[in-house]
């Protein structure tokens, strides 16, 4: 009972903040590009049938190296009569915030576990029901990761073997975990992972993440809070527990969302996200390692980066990028030959794990992503596709709100700016409102018609005279000033139909005061910026004066899309994005009512780079 009523309310708490989610485009039924499909390539493989039933052994503490007591399940495969099964298994760690009697935020996995995985799910420091207190990827969690390996393997019925498996956070701290080579680690199988703590997710363009930060925090404290299920015969620890829980909410939470809010150190790239960023680390992860990601996730951003570490380090490691929010990660597979995440993560550990040859599994295309507009998965060697090359569109004006200005190959010759007002609703029906709740308000029109919210901007269009694909990081490169002591930039890319529906693809941000551009971390193709890197620390603010040009570089995350023919590329610019992004203080002070300008001319050739396919 006291299971169910956890469940449910997680349940409650998930739906009060992220409502109904579903997978973020509209197929198109035509196949448009010549290339390795995904059934060929992901064809021949059998997933066996399922062999086991589930034995469960609830609530071991396992104590760490400074004494605090974490809570573990332990799922094994069970014979028929229920009891544990006989023999020795590989195992598999997976590690929660959302405590491990919520159902699916536990990340079990019983279809691996029927087909003769062992699985160790463990609440981490201070959630749940074990001891301690929160502070999300700190350096005691990442070292109770390591420990938790250790322990997840000594036991008789363990054949020494791990694998990491886990869901979004529970995909984060397997990188983390990784990259401390516990003994026995195999093999990683992260679905929707971060890279960078800050750009990723936190405060994406210098701004704080006000529509999905605050209720993350709020869901893992009230999961948190839940009384602990061994209450009954040890009260005595059940209440340690919680008392340590609510101090570590006015510690860690609270701190962390009121700081950033009022501008001190969280609002700003630093140590604290650094430690918390599984790219920092990535070059000591050394096993195979499988990303699923989404091209509507909340790390967008960084799952591509991720994976191109990896492979560039020579690990094992494929992509799959599908047209996902945060948690419809893996919806709609089977299709297009694809297989289920669930097929394909027996797949990486039977290989990688077991040992099971399996010749096939090497020929697989490292890169399987879904193409927005077009409907279907394709298949790359590599991130991006090969053959993609970076194509240099100018804003052309003048562009007034419902008229946009148009984009060209060729740089326009003296222009008068446009101007963009402040308006701080701006962002709320858009697509950016669905994504960065992690899929709430998935089927509004909001989430498929940017059309109403573009008006609170300007935008420029390229029309596409024949069908398009675009495949990988964008970048704007904007000449703007402000009436104001400092701006926020919102730059989103849209398919428009012939209709004038605009759907939104990506989008990216960038703050005024925060426009330092660090070139060594920026990606550099043939002279041209795509993607642009900016420290985003403290000291790297620079002063913004009323109506001076600065040069402005925008990341703009990832995409993949076609474009068919008769519809339009548009960039569309807007001055916030609410409530995705809010300012700290006082830069929201130093904004507030100004007035953004947009030049492009001659002197300032302000541009879109476009990662276009080769047809």
């Amino acid at each position: 009972m006291r299971r169910f009523m956890a469940f449910s309310l997680a349940v409650v708490v998930i739906a009060a903040f992220v409502g109904p989610a579903a997978a973020g485009s509209s197929p198109h039924p035509a196949r448009t590009r010549s290339e390795v499909t995904p059934k060929a390539a992901w064809g021949g493989w059998k997933p066996r049938p399922a062999t086991y039933g589930i034995a469960v052994q609830h609530d071991i503490l396992v104590k760490m190296s400074d004494g605090a007591r974490l809570d573990v399940d332990v799922y094994r495969p069970a014979a028929k009569d229920g009891s544990p099964a006989p023999g020795k298994f590989p195992v598999i760690l997976t590690q929660t915030p959302y405590n491990k009697n919520s159902g699916t935020l536990a990340f079990e996995a019983p279809y691996l576990i029927q087909r003769g995985y062992a699985q160790v799910i463990a609440d981490v420091r201070g959630t749940g029901s074990s001891e301690g207190t929160w502070n999300s990827f700190g350096a005691r969690e990442q070292k109770d990761g390591y420990e938790l390996a250790k322990w997840a393997i000594a036991h008789p019925w363990s054949d020494g073997r791990l694998a990491l498996y886990g869901t979004s956070y529970g995909a984060i701290n397997q990188l983390l975990t990784a990259a401390q080579h516990p003994p026995g680690l195999k093999a990683a199988f992260p679905i929707v992972p971060m890279s960078d703590a800050y750009r990723d997710i936190s405060g994406s363009g210098g701004q704080v993440n006000t529509s999905f930060i605050p209720s993350w925090l709020g869901l893992v404290t009230a999961l948190g809070l839940l009384p602990a299920e061994y209450g009954g015969s040890d009260p005595q620890e059940a209440a340690t527990v919680l008392a340590d829980h609510v101090q570590g909410a006015a510690k860690f939470q609270v701190a962390a969302a009121s700081g950033a809010l009022q501008g001190d150190s969280h609002a700003y790239d630093g140590a604290f996200y650094h430690l918390r960023s599984p790219i920092d680390v990535i070059d000591k992860v050394k096993v195979p390692t499988f990303i699923a990601g989404g091209w509507f996730d909340l790390f967008q951003r960084g799952e591509p980066l991720l994976f191109q570490r990896l492979r560039a380090n020579g690990v094992p490691t494929k992509l799959v990028m599908g047209p996902w929010y945060h948690l419809t990660a893996g919806n709609g597979l089977p299709v297009d030959g694809v297989p289920n995440l669930d097929v394909l993560s027996l797949r990486w550990f039977d290989h990688y794990v077991k040992g099971v040859p399996d010749p096939g599994l090497g020929k697989v295309p490292d890169v399987t992503y879904y193409l927005n507009g077009d409907g279907h998965y394709h298949m790359a060697s590599s991130w991006p596709p090969p053959g993609v090359h970076f194509q240099q569109e100018y804003l052309s004006g003048p562009a007034l709100p419902g008229a946009p200005g148009t984009l060209s190959d060729k740089v326009p010759a003296h222009q008068s700016a446009d101007a963009v007002p402040w308006d701080p609703v701006s962002g709320a029906c858009s697509r950016s409102t669905v994504q960065w709740s992690a899929g709430g308000g998935a089927g509004s029109p909001c989430e498929s018609d940017n059309e109403a919210n573009d008006a609170t901007g300007v935008s420029y269009d390229l029309k596409v005279p024949k069908q398009m694909t675009v495949a990988g990081p964008v970048a704007a490169r904007l000449f703007v000033s402000t009436s104001t002591s400092d701006a926020q930039l919102t730059v989103r890319v849209e398919d428009v139909d012939a209709n004038g529906r605009a759907t939104q693809l990506t989008a990216g941000w960038s703050v005024l005061s925060l426009r330092a551009l660090d070139r060594s971390k920026s990606d550099i193709v043939d002279g041209v910026i795509v993607r642009p890197y900016h420290p985003f620390t403290k000291a790297s603010v620079l002063p913004v004066k009323s109506g001076h040009v600065y040069e402005v570089w925008v990341e703009i995350f990832p995409t993949a899309a076609s474009f068919a023919t008769g519809h339009s590329l548009r960039v569309s610019i807007q001055a916030a994005d609410e409530p995705h992004l809010t300012a700290p203080l006082p830069q929201g002070e130093n904004e507030a009512g100004g007035v953004l300008s947009i030049y492009h001319d001659a002197k300032y050739p302000s541009e879109l780079v476009v990662p276009v396919a080769k047809q």
